[in-house]
């Protein structure tokens, strides 16, 4: 006969309880504790990662939202005004698509490279060695090592070197951005030229020395992301654009019209 099963225990959360009167937030009362008293970093930190940041660490939380929030007409934003122009009534269709495009080639590449940080971390007296492993494995495939390289920052991303900057003048200059450093000096080797560290790579390497795991960094660029596409639709709404681009790219894309439009002429 076979043992019983121990009987299960109910899933529970410990982020937010309330009663007839207030809201907790772990166990923090959200009106006595938290409203005019806290920061939104200080929040989010606390019930991401249960702690409060210090003062060098909410700097450096702050700066990377606010470097990942931007960067004009990428394809989140696209994604997001034409679904907006779609769906004008639902604000929030237009932000959910634009935040489906935050992902391994576009705004959310932290992720892979603190993976890349954390193996030269872990390799210790040997990191130098692992960078170069690594930077002539992504070379022998012809692939982009992740948090380096980018199609208009050039000779160096200054996203990249204003984040390292504050981490060194913070006091948070860790081990995760040593190791960056060793990469790009063996990018660098390998391609034969200067490759520049990207602003997703410096992100990585900040974040992972005040303790934030790869697996929730890309976290930072939902978070982030999610208020510049509400300002892309708050201009969308005073100057659409929807029409323009649907226009633009059907010209660009289909030989009939374009042969029509020059048959016209």
């Amino acid at each position: 006969m076979d043992a019983p099963h121990p009987k299960s225990t109910a899933p529970r959360t410990s982020l937010c309880h309330y009663t007839t009167g207030a809201v907790y937030y772990g166990e923090d009362d959200l009106v006595g504790d938290l409203l005019g008293r806290a920061s939104f970093v200080d929040v989010f930190m606390k019930q991401t990662f249960g702690r409060m940041p210090t003062a060098a660490e909410r700097r450096i939380v702050d700066a990377v939202l606010v470097t990942l929030m931007e960067h004009g007409m990428t394809p989140s934003v696209i994604a997001t005004r034409m679904i907006y122009a779609s769906s004008p009534e639902n604000l929030q269709a237009g932000v959910a698509a634009g935040l489906l495009a935050v992902a391994s080639r576009f705004v959310g590449t932290m992720e892979p490279a603190a993976e890349l940080l954390e193996r030269i971390v872990a390799a210790a007296g040997n990191g130098a060695a692992e960078a170069q492993r690594i930077a002539t494995d992504y070379r022998a495939r012809r692939e982009a090592v992740p948090g380096f390289g980018h199609h208009l920052h050039k000779p160096d991303d200054p996203r990249a070197v204003a984040l390292l900057q504050l981490a060194r003048d913070g006091g948070t200059f860790g081990a995760r951005c040593v190791a960056l450093e060793q990469l790009a000096a063996e990018v660098d080797a390998a391609a034969g030229r200067h490759i520049t560290i990207n602003a997703t790579g410096a992100v990585a390497a900040v974040l992972g020395d005040i303790g934030i795991p790869a697996a929730l960094m890309r976290g930072f660029a939902v978070l982030s992301r999610a208020a510049g596409l509400i300002a892309h639709i708050a201009e969308e709404q005073r100057e659409p654009s929807g029409r323009f681009i649907w226009d633009l790219i059907d010209r660009a894309m289909t030989p009939e019209r374009q042969a029509n439009e020059q048959g016209a002429v």
